[in-house]
């Protein structure tokens, strides 16, 4: 299942440099694209802010 990112983003780009899929696009607050995200956990554990969960 594929990661989402919750309310709690600051934007700041961390988990966007360790995806390794670029399953993850810029805005006010983050976004993780289901269908190129691999589940592989890279961003949940760079967030900053525990922004990021299993969906």
């Amino acid at each position: 299942m594929a990661h989402v990112i919750t309310d709690a983003c600051v934007a700041c780009g961390t988990c966007m440099s360790t995806c390794p899929v670029d399953a993850i696009s810029e805005g006010d607050i983050y976004h993780i694209d289901p269908d190129k995200c691999i589940d592989c956990g890279s961003c949940a554990a760079s967030c900053p802010s525990d922004a990021i969960t299993e969906g």
